[in-house]
């Protein structure tokens, strides 16, 4: 018996980029819907397009699952479908950004089999909307949760402006 896919979709949201964000999910196994989101105070649009994915795959219980992860992220699919990530794990992510959260997925990526789909934003696919309005909704949350390495960081480079 083949093993089940499960089908996977993302989005991620920051108004202001940087500012408030958010993400939103969608897990599909069969008729079983899972929905996931969650919001920070101070993000960027990209770190919540991949930190939806990695929390999707952190989220799966088994092992070497099937995945097709739907995303209208270009930065996030086409890292991984065109091996560009692991270049940049080769050269340890030197003038990448995000490599906290690219090495976190990499991490969950490689417990399961992963395939990415690149779907349009905003063209009316119902999941990707859904997706949208989740990670909206996370963003605008109190309190909203703290993303420590991207605050740290920025922190340090507001410090080297005077």
């Amino acid at each position: 018996m083949p093993e089940p896919l499960i089908t996977v979709y993302t989005d991620g949201a920051a108004s202001g980029n940087p500012g408030p964000g958010g993400y939103g999910i969608i897990l599909q196994q069969g008729e079983h819907f899972k929905e996931l989101s969650a919001g920070y105070r101070h993000t960027t649009n990209n770190r919540m397009e991949l930190l939806a994915v990695i929390v999707a795959l952190e989220a799966l219980k088994q092992p070497n699952s099937k995945v097709q992860v739907y995303t209208d992220s270009k930065y996030v699919a086409d890292a991984v479908e065109k091996g560009w990530v692991f270049q940049w794990e080769m050269r340890n992510f030197k003038k990448k950004k995000n490599p906290d959260l690219w090495q976190r997925f990499l991490a969950v990526y490689r417990r399961h089999q992963v395939k990415f789909i690149w779907i349009k934003g905003h063209a009316d696919h119902p999941m990707n909307e859904r997706c949208d309005r989740l990670a909206v909704e996370a963003s605008r949350q109190t309190p909203l949760l703290i993303d420590e390495v991207y605050e740290a960081l920025n922190k340090q480079d507001e410090s080297n402006l005077f």
